[in-house]
């Protein structure tokens, strides 16, 4: 890869996969797990041009579309997953999470969804590969593997407000029997707190979802600038998935920040919307 990665301080927690110009990320604590196939995009080895270039995974940007399906296409050889078994979440940054299985392969990709407004869908067909759109906001892997039951749900500011990861895993539980203290959660490539200035509106939606010493640690006052802060969605996502019941040695951070690597990365904020997306992908092997 020619790009420089910066990573963040702490534990190694992902991986880089490259193969023929394709650069995909996944997770030391679910590549650990065989019966499991789990992947995060990047910018590299796609066929998107301009500012959707090379990678881009996302129907809604402007992009050709053919473009797009052609670059799921190119993931699907790399992880062993074609199209036609991917289903695509229909983000609309709420916490609604649906249970998706084989009436469902293909949707979003190569069939019309039978399904709006879903941020986070779970699945314990094997073979069904869930797909979720990022460029920012925090993706979370969520596996069971007990039950062999998976989730992936997409976690913006609003997302996490409105506490998409305690409903996923409400609905695991309820789908599967999947149990919170044996759930294992991987917090994707996201923003970090230091790229992310917020303004009142959103400080005050935190500072109203979460108790004093929880929104302390989420928000930081940016030093001279009135009614700024800085947000930690990765801490406030895990303050969420506490409180949910899940371990928090079970609970694997990010050590990549879409906007400082956005030379490799697609980042809203580092290109002002100027920008393609990228997608986690979770499966379990058929």
């Amino acid at each position: 890869m020619k790009a420089e990665i910066k990573k963040r301080a702490g534990a190694e927690t992902t991986v880089l996969r490259e193969k023929d110009g394709v650069c995909l990320i996944g997770y030391k604590a679910l590549d650990g797990i065989p019966w499991l196939i789990n992947a995060f995009s990047t910018r590299l080895g796609g066929v998107s041009e301009g500012i959707y270039g090379e990678m881009n995974l996302s129907f809604t940007v402007g992009d050709d579309p053919e473009h797009v399906l052609e670059n799921h296409r190119i993931v699907g050889r790399m992880i062993g997953v074609a199209p036609e078994d991917m289903v695509l979440a229909a983000q609309t940054h709420t916490a609604n999470v649906m249970r998706v299985g084989e009436e469902h392969r293909g949707m979003g990709l190569v069939r019309e969804r039978s399904y709006t407004d879903v941020d986070g869908i779970m699945t314990d067909a094997p073979g069904l590969c869930l797909v979720t759109s990022y460029a920012d906001c925090v993706p979370l892997y969520f596996v069971d593997p007990v039950h062999r039951a998976i989730a992936l749900s997409h976690s913006g500011w609003r997302g996490t407000v409105a506490n998409i990861a305690q409903n996923t895993v409400t609905e695991m539980h309820k789908a599967f029997g999947s149990s919170p203290e044996e759930l294992i959660v991987c917090i994707g490539p996201s923003i970090a707190a230091e790229c992310y200035e917020v303004g009142e509106d959103v400080a005050e939606a935190f500072r109203n979802a979460y108790p004093k010493e929880e929104a302390g640690r989420i928000l930081t006052a940016e030093p001279g600038k009135e009614g700024k802060y800085l947000l930690d969605l990765t801490e406030a996502n895990v303050c969420n998935l506490r409180k949910a019941g899940v371990r928090e040695e079970h609970v694997q951070k990010p050590d990549l920040c879409t906007a400082c690597n956005a030379s490799w990365m697609h980042s809203h904020r580092a290109s002002n919307g100027k920008r393609g997306g990228m997608s986690a992908f979770l499966c379990i092997r058929p």
